[in-house]
């Protein structure tokens, strides 16, 4: 099964620019964990929660006034469309991610998450795996 059966198409994304408050509400609107951050029609980062977090609220910044590009993660492990589903899993365990940015000739068009992988009933053993390698901790 290639990755563009399973992956979620309706993904939401950022400019670099904007502002974590503007992020924030982006993820809360829509019930995600993670936005990817597109800066002329390319991936060129990620933000998560978590970065939100540890990267302004811990830091004391404001959160108004930062853009995604100070905070995001940068160069964020993507998938093609037409690779195979055990790959995706293979680059979150192996690079300890829960969401896969999803590319069509470089352009964003999807995200694939470890939940998605366990969703569909055949990749529960590669769910399974990503996952204890998340856990386990990065390995390269």
């Amino acid at each position: 099964m290639k990755v563009k059966e399973i992956m979620s198409t309706d993904v939401v994304f950022v400019d670099a620019t904007a502002r974590v408050a503007e992020i924030a509400k982006v993820m809360k609107q829509n019930s995600i964990g993670a936005v990817p951050v597109v800066k002329n029609g390319r991936v060129v980062g990620i933000i998560t929660d978590r970065d939100i977090v540890l990267r302004v609220l811990a830091e004391n910044k404001d959160y108004h006034s930062v853009p995604a590009e100070q905070i995001m993660s940068n160069d964020p492990v993507c998938i093609e469309e037409n690779y195979d589903v055990d790959r995706a899993a293979e680059l979150m365990s192996e690079y300890q991610i829960k969401r896969l940015p999803v590319l069509r000739n470089g352009n964003l068009v999807g995200i694939i998450a470890l939940g998605d992988l366990a969703i569909e009933q055949i990749y529960m053993d590669e769910a399974g795996e990503a996952l204890s390698g998340i856990s386990r901790g990065i390995s390269h």
